[in-house]
């Protein structure tokens, strides 16, 4: 399968709150990296998704929000990554930013040069991926 959402993760759900309407699926990726993913309950069924079931969750860069160090404010985004950019590649207009969290994992953002500039960003800079719940798209191997 080819796609083309920059992020794609590998993991087991490791907690499943059903609700009327929504579900909320927190995935588990290799190096104990968690995600948390909202998706309709009609989702929940039609993909059989279970504690323990294997799971891919997509995220594109660019609904990705990069924060530098430590702001000290609270965000109502439901994943709040922490890392250090391991990666930048500037182009024209945009830069492709990599986070590798504690875990392992990579998370890839994009955002404007100006913001790189702004925000100081450069490899082993401490930053982190604020990733909306409802951002998450999540898929099951067929």
């Amino acid at each position: 399968m080819k796609v083309s959402a920059r992020n794609v993760f590998e993991g087991t759900i490791s907690a499943l709150v059903n609700g009327k309407v929504n579900a909320e699926v927190e995935i588990t990726m290799a190096g104990g990296d968690r995600l948390v993913a909202i998706v309709t309950e009609g989702s929940v069924q039609a993909l059989g998704l279970a504690l323990g079931k294997p799971v891919l969750a997509f995220v594109k860069a660019p609904w990705v929000i990069v924060l530098a160090g430590d702001a000290g404010v609270k965000f109502s985004a439901r994943n709040q990554l922490a890392g250090m950019v391991e990666s930048l590649t500037k182009g024209a207009v945009n830069s492709e930013v990599g986070i590798k969290l504690s875990g392992g994992t990579l998370v890839y953002a994009v955002v404007t040069n100006e913001a790189v500039l702004e925000l100081g960003l450069k490899p082993g800079v401490p930053a982190s991926a604020l990733i909306k719940a409802s951002h998450v798209v999540l898929g099951v191997p067929a």
